[in-house]
């Protein structure tokens, strides 16, 4: 199965949410030549509401409707009209983001420190992440930074091996900077390409655990320069617009640099990726549409909208 048909598919449930009553709005505001009528303020209120009820958030939707409003004169169909909008708040973003990257992947390691809360998906994400890069070339290793859990340190050596790619762990109750240290002066060693950091799930609000995370990013600063050269913070879509302020208190403590969006095939609720391009400015890298260790996906702004409005799947 390709990345645009995993997409289509992950997004099922939030499609179902949105497509019968956007087709309703379609077929009252666009004319048989596909051409727009003008809006009235029904179809405004409906589609507001349609947006809202996806969790695409306040500050977005008002966006979308502002400019369909402003626009539906100009003879532009209501999807296309949708369709471009949402497209751009993601490509705002997105250009941005890409330059950062691009700049930051000059490094040998190149350090990745996923964080998040517990119960997001985060050591799985750290597997399922190892064996796309590993498919597309790359030389992965995996740092087990989580030392307060023994089951994480066990779970992500199971995906480890399943992504072949090594580990570099310590003993239970070991200081997790000195673990990433060692990994990335072994992935140095060995030529290992990039180096990924699954830390423990922490809450922003935990000073200890949040001070614990600056220490990491202190020694892995001192490790390899320009260290941590990006920081994914694991989002789970099912919480929707609650996700949001995680991220936020993320942001300013940890510098998160992009978001992984997780357990997108469990919810209605995935406009929440527009919510956080529009709101947080926070290019989203990753979905992840299942449970399977192929089931992490890069995230394509393009393909997103083409799997939400595809007219006929």
């Amino acid at each position: 199965m390709g990345f645009f048909d995993k997409l289509r598919d992950g997004l099922a449930r939030t499609k179902q949410q949105l497509v019968g009553r956007f087709e309703e709005l379609v077929a009252k505001a666009d004319s048989a030549d596909g051409r727009t009528r003008p809006v009235d303020i029904d179809t405004v209120e409906a589609l507001e509401e349609l947006l809202l009820s996806a969790d695409v958030g306040v500050p977005a939707t008002a966006r979308i409707v502002l400019s369909v409003r402003d626009r539906a004169r100009k003879g532009e169909s209501l999807r296309a009209l949708v369709r471009e909008e949402i497209r751009a708040i993601f490509e705002a973003v997105d250009a941005d983001a890409a330059k950062r990257v691009a700049a930051a992947e000059g490094h040998r390691p190149h350090v990745i420190l996923i964080v998040g809360v517990n119960g997001t998906g985060k050591t799985t994400t750290v597997g399922k992440l190892a064996n796309l890069l590993k498919s597309q070339g790359q030389d992965p290793l995996v740092c087990a930074a989580d030392t307060f859990r023994a089951a994480a340190v066990e779970q992500l050596e199971i995906w480890a091996t399943r992504a072949h790619v090594d580990i570099v762990r310590a003993k239970e109750g070991a200081d997790p900077a000195a673990v990433v240290f060692d990994a990335i002066q072994s992935g140095k060693a060995k030529g290992r390409n990039p180096v990924l950091v699954d830390t423990a799930g922490r809450l922003h609000n935990r000073v200890n655990l949040m001070n614990e995370l600056d220490k990491i990013k202190r020694v892995a600063a001192r490790a390899a320069d320009g260290a941590p050269h990006e920081v994914l913070l694991v989002l789970d879509a099912t919480v929707g617009q609650n996700g949001l302020q995680q991220a936020r208190e993320f942001t300013s403590v940890a510098g998160v640099t992009g978001i992984v969006l997780t357990k997108l095939d469990g919810t209605a609720k995935g406009g929440v990726a527009v919510a956080i391009a529009h709101d947080l400015k926070l290019p989203i890298r990753y979905v992840g549409v299942g449970e399977g260790i192929d089931d992490l996906i890069p995230f394509s702004a393009q393909e997103y909208v083409d799997a939400l409005f595809q007219e006929k799947w």
